[in-house]
């Protein structure tokens, strides 16, 4: 590596005034192991079509990761890419069309093949719904339609339509096919291994659901598709608001679900919401406030999971931040640091997250753009390149994972550097957080003296972080920095 890029990572604490503070990992204090496992959200949009400027590096970069557990969300914005019968049979047809859902689908599960993943397809064909008038969509695949979900109550009752619906899609990428509602066979020749179905998406907000009306869905979707695959584990929930109990000691009681119905997983999500007219300094404040927030009610939830339902498993598969001007429209300019920012949160949720034996923890996601939440892209929209967001995941996926045994880690900074020492099958790391907008002076015991370490922050922008040698006492943190130190066999 060049003298000069070393000197831009590794700092000499005497040109530059901070305090200082010592890194102090107890290596023999051992506290808990790992159930958690990093990964991402890819949502279905335009820019991850093939023949998308985008779509060849996106996919890339997805490939790269190496990730399980990555959740794939075809969504109502985009119905012709979401839904695959839009209209109800009539005059001896049906609509079943997969021409524009099936080249983004199979791409996604080409470049995640021996990896377990949760599928979501989270839309419910509006025509399923009881509504005072049809739901239209534009002809434009790629139009934006918000409106889509109306209806409360579906036209079907019993569930069995929608449950039908969801059978005949899964049977598409898993059986080779399906027989659709009038008899007639339509052929597929997949067979792909789907482990995880996701039972729709933000049910709190789509459709107005209530728990037991969610409940009643979930179970006979569960049970249609376990009639096709009956190992299939299935994931529940996905709330997009966890701050109601009442969801979840209503979901969770076993009670309350047909005989049989297993209960595997619950999801929910978490955004840190910030507003681009914030200085970078005061959106750091609000979005560890509100990360602290959610923490409290993660533990809350854990306390109604083990009570009632000990053996589901969690997985929080869209774990990010939003800029205000998403929902209000205007979502740009996003402000310098932002990136890193966002990133550095993922990182202080991870640790966290993990202490709580979470056992999926996932960012989204893989690409937003200008009119689709932009501030959640992991990849640039204009040029392909992965951001300090994908950069951030991909250290930490590449370092950590479940099974690893976390030891005890002194406070750094009064809490604004956070670092966790792990024990890995490859040797011991730390994994340090810069949670602030300031540069943060932090000394090495002499024995980290030759460890590796890598860097996300301000410097490295849509780069891989660089690797580079502890040689001396004293590293300069950079603002919003994340990083790994792998100590070597020569470290005791």
């Amino acid at each position: 590596m060049k003298i000069g890029l070393l000197f831009v990572l590794i700092l000499s604490v005497s040109r530059l005034s901070a305090q200082m503070d010592s890194l102090v990992v107890d290596w023999t204090n051992h506290t808990l192991v790992s159930h958690s496992t990093p990964t991402l959200q890819v949502v279905v949009n335009p820019p991850l079509r093939r023949g998308a400027s985008i779509h060849d590096p996106s996919f890339k970069a997805l490939a790269a990761l190496n990730c399980d557990y990555v959740r794939y969300v075809p969504w109502l914005p985009y119905p012709k890419l979401a839904v695959a019968e839009l209209e109800p049979p009539a005059q001896g047809k049906t609509s079943w069309d997969f021409s524009l859902i099936d080249p983004m689908t199979i791409d996604f599960l080409e470049v995640t093949k021996g990896h377990p993943v949760i599928l979501n397809f989270s839309t419910i064909p509006a025509w399923m719904y009881q509504t005072k008038e049809p739901v239209t969509y534009p002809t434009d695949p790629d139009a934006v339609i918000w409106n889509y979900n109306q209806g409360t109550q579906p036209r079907d009752t019993t569930c069995r339509e929608i449950a039908d619906y969801y059978g005949r899609l899964y049977d598409w990428y898993t059986k080779g096919g399906f027989t659709d509602e009038l008899g007639k066979k339509h052929l597929s020749n997949y067979h792909y291994d789907i482990p995880y179905w996701e039972v729709l998406n933000e049910v709190d907000f789509e459709h107005y659901n209530t728990a037991p009306s969610y409940t009643k869905l979930y179970d006979a979707i569960v049970a249609r598709i376990k009639k096709s695959a009956p190992g299939t584990k299935f994931v529940g929930l996905a709330l997009a608001d966890p701050v109601r109990p009442e969801w979840f000691e209503y979901f969770l009681n076993p009670r309350n679900h047909k005989p049989g119905t297993p209960l595997d997983m619950i999801s929910y999500h978490f955004y840190a919401v910030g507003n681009t007219d914030q200085p970078i300094d005061r959106m750091q404040t609000s979005f560890f406030e509100q990360a602290h927030g959610f923490l409290h009610t993660v533990r809350f939830i854990e306390s109604i999971r083990k009570r009632l339902s000990p053996q589901t498993r969690t997985t929080i598969d869209e774990v990010g931040s939003m800029l205000g001007g998403d929902i209000t429209g205007n979502e740009l300019p996003i402000p310098n640091g932002y990136w890193n920012l966002s990133g550095v949160l993922y990182a202080y949720l991870f640790i966290e997250l993990t202490k709580l034996k979470i056992d999926v923890i996932g960012e989204s996601q893989l690409v937003g753009y200008p009119t689709q939440f932009p501030s959640v892209t992991m990849m640039n929209w204009d040029n392909g390149k992965p951001n300090a967001r994908y950069w951030v995941l991909k250290l930490i996926h590449d370092n950590f994972e479940s099974g690893d045994t976390l030891v005890s880690t002194g406070d750094l900074h009064n809490g604004d550097l956070q670092a966790q020492g792990f024990i890995t099958p490859k040797g011991k790391k730390v994994l340090f957080v810069n949670k602030t907008s300031k540069y943060l002076a932090l000394n090495f015991p002499a024995s980290y003296d030759g460890a590796k370490l890598s860097v996300v922050d301000v410097s490295t922008g849509e780069n891989p972080p660089p690797t580079t040698t502890v040689r001396g006492a004293a590293l300069m943190i950079r603002p919003f920095a994340v990083g790994v130190i792998a100590m070597t066999k020569d470290n005791p």
